[in-house]
């Protein structure tokens, strides 16, 4: 799914699919955003895996440090440099998030939101594991998924999506249950309590499990 990021929705057109979502995500986007960045307020060097064109980043920027962003697609990286140009405390990096090339234990806070741990179509155990090398000992790890309660909201914006032509076309007899898939391969789910648990328990961390807004379900952890 990395390729789908890389290629169709990367740079402008992921920036447009915000600009599309409607009153209701769009205060699901802002609340997970204060929620992240309430927990950077004494972060001094945090990262996002995933950064797309700094939506998040540029929305952090006056609480953390220093922070920098991970992405694979060079067009949305070109498009966070000029997005977050202003702050001087933001960077971006051309990586894979689950083989970021960072020293182990040199972040204070990695997280990632708006579902990429089930978006990116990576193994989420490579995700979790790579982020918590990255780490530092007493550091926190930060992961976001969507909440059932939003579900409706968020396939209607889907499909305006669809309907602007940055998706595929959705395929209906195969959306539900909380994944969307679209008929010309991209598909994104989402990560339950227990598969978040599930995820950190098999790497020996007992994360601590929030619904913010009744829109996203955070798992947050301590190394």
């Amino acid at each position: 799914m990395s390729g789908y990021y890389d290629d169709r929705l990367s740079g402008e057109r992921l920036r447009t699919c915000y600009e599309l979502a409607p009153p209701r995500i769009r205060q699901y986007l802002e609340a997970e955003i204060r929620f992240v960045a309430e927990r950077l307020k004494d972060a001094g060097l945090a990262l996002e895996l995933g950064c797309g064109y700094g939506r998040v980043l540029r929305g952090i920027a006056g609480v953390v440090s220093q922070a920098v962003g991970c992405d694979t697609s060079r067009r949305s990286l070109l498009l966070a440099r000029s997005y977050t140009k202003p702050h001087r405390n933001i960077g971006v990096v051309l990586t894979d998030a689950t083989r970021t090339g960072f020293r182990s234990g040199v972040f204070d806070t990695v997280f990632c939101v708006q579902n990429g741990i089930s978006a990116f179509g990576v193994d989420p155990g490579q995700l979790v594991s790579e982020a918590l090398r990255v780490t530092r000992l007493g550091g926190r790890v930060l992961f976001s998924s969507y909440s059932p309660r939003i579900w409706e909201e968020r396939l209607a914006w889907f499909r305006l999506q669809a309907k602007a032509g940055l998706l595929g076309e959705i395929d209906e007899d195969r959306t539900g249950d909380g994944t969307i898939v679209c008929k010309d391969g991209f598909r994104a789910g989402t990560v339950t309590r227990e598969e978040f648990a599930q995820l950190f328990e098999r790497v020996g961390v007992r994360p601590e499990l929030r619904e913010v807004d009744e829109s996203s379900l955070f798992c947050v952890a301590t190394k």
